[in-house]
């Protein structure tokens, strides 16, 4: 092989290194600061000057995305564990979004560059939450199909609602019974009971 060969080999080798500690220096940091962490911090805490870390991920988004990836790959597992283990579907709507309850508190902040990605075409976390709403889509559409969802509850809504939710777990203001009242209360307003109303509606 050439010097010249190697040489690209070594380069590729040393930016896919870097990419790879930077992802791991920021998982950290935003575990601990939340996502509203300086980038130039994540830069210095990796040992990187700012344009290393700008090249791999030009904005924050793009840094969460990257993050979020393996977390995206863990919901869609239990996505199909639940489409083939869970056979009524209004607890398969409920379980899904659960499921990506838990996936938008991956770090503290993470719910409003969600919803701010629900706007804009250009954010690389627009198209993993169009992904998302999808897939709540086809679990509310099977519950409506059956009667346990409301015909007017939009699967778009049910996503903003899963973050609003998520949003108020880590508020000052919740106790550790916050999380599955808000859950509760979320249920309530989407699940059609087999009269028609709202399950604990009077």
């Amino acid at each position: 092989m050439s010097e010249a060969g190697t040489d690209g080999r070594r380069v590729r080798t040393d930016k896919q290194r870097n990419r790879v500690h930077i992802l791991e220096v920021a998982e950290q940091f935003f575990a601990e600061q939340g996502i509203s962490g300086s980038m130039d911090a994540i830069a210095k805490r990796a040992g990187v000057g700012a344009g290393t870390l700008y090249r791999h991920f030009p904005n924050r988004e793009a840094l969460l995305a990257a993050l979020l990836q393996a977390r995206n790959e863990e919901l869609e597992a239990r996505r199909d564990a639940i489409r083939r283990e869970e056979s009524d579907s209004s607890d398969a709507l409920a379980q899904w979004l659960d499921a990506l309850g838990e996936w938008v508190t991956a770090f503290d902040g993470l719910p409003e560059p969600l919803r701010v990605a629900l706007t804009e075409d250009t954010s690389p976390l627009t198209i993993t939450c169009q992904g998302f709403i999808t897939t709540t889509e086809e679990f509310l559409g099977a519950a409506q199909r059956d009667g346990g969802a409301h015909p007017w509850v939009r699967a778009r809504d049910l996503f903003l609602s899963t973050l609003a939710t998520a949003w108020a777990r880590s508020a000052a203001l919740a106790d550790e019974s916050s999380s599955e009242g808000l859950s509760t209360l979320m249920r309530s307003g989407w699940e059609k009971s087999v009269d028609g109303t709202t399950p604990g509606a009077s």
